[in-house]
């Protein structure tokens, strides 16, 4: 993989992630935000690609950069999942309570 293909992947990770991070409604404070977003964007691929190989999902929205194929709707979906847990995690699972 060339370092184009590496930024190029990087970007498209990052726009996943932000995408994520809009549905959630997670907002990082600080000026890293790009920084963030890649990163979710990086961790929700694997999540979102483990969890449709082991249910057996044909791949979605797929697109190859250089010799890697992505599934943009598992990555979004999997950095969802992933904001969900880490929000419901630092909120003591206050966020996923029923109000009366």
């Amino acid at each position: 993989m060339d370092p184009l293909e590496l930024l190029i992947l990087l970007v498209i990770v990052g726009i996943c992630g932000a995408f994520a991070e809009l549905i959630v409604g997670f907002s990082p404070p600080g000026l890293h935000v790009m920084l963030v977003s890649i990163i979710v964007g990086i961790i929700g691929a694997f999540i979102g690609g483990w969890i449709a190989g082991m249910i057996g999902l044909p791949p979605i929205t797929e697109i190859r950069v250089g010799n890697i194929r992505l599934s943009l709707l598992y990555t979004i979906l999997g950095s969802t999942l992933l904001l969900v847990i880490l929000q419901a995690l630092r909120s003591g699972w206050r966020w996923f309570s029923i109000r009366r």
